[in-house]
């Protein structure tokens, strides 16, 4: 969220600094660098000033802000484990590497703490022969 806050911010600012195409003037008059800085500062400093004004709306947006939060992270977490269950729906769910029970178990540990991403068979790595001679001196 604060990515699209940033980048919002940013489109403004280039959008505002490029030149209109147009020979007209505004209707009211330029602004100077100087008064457009003297209000984004004031803009800043009334806003640094609003939980003082208003408390009870700081408090509410704290509890929606702090809602919000763990809303997403609950949401993240059950995506997470969505995905992660289909993925071992798919590799066919059954251990056929011969392990035993405990270090089957001792694996599922490890893969909560990995991403474990690869299959087997991207594990093993595919067999490649010597690279064909290229011999310059018999061309066709």
């Amino acid at each position: 969220m604060f990515f699209l806050l940033r980048m919002a911010f940013w489109l403004g600012l280039v959008l505002v600094l490029l030149p209109s195409g147009s020979s007209q003037q505004p209707q009211g008059g330029q602004v100077a660098a100087s008064e457009a800085i003297s209000a984004a500062s004031a803009t800043v400093g009334d806003l640094r000033q609003f939980c003082a004004r208003q408390p009870d709306a700081c408090t509410v947006g704290s509890h929606v802000a702090s809602q919000l939060g763990s809303r997403a992270q609950a949401g993240a977490k059950m995506l997470y484990e969505f995905v992660t269950e289909n993925l071992k729906h798919k590799e066919g769910g059954a251990d056929n590497t011969g392990r035993d029970a405990k270090s089957n178990a001792d694996r599922t540990v490890a893969d909560k703490d990995s991403q474990n991403t690869l299959t087997p068979t991207d594990l093993a790595a595919p067999w490649r022969g010597p690279a064909p001679r290229k011999d310059t001196r018999h061309a066709v």
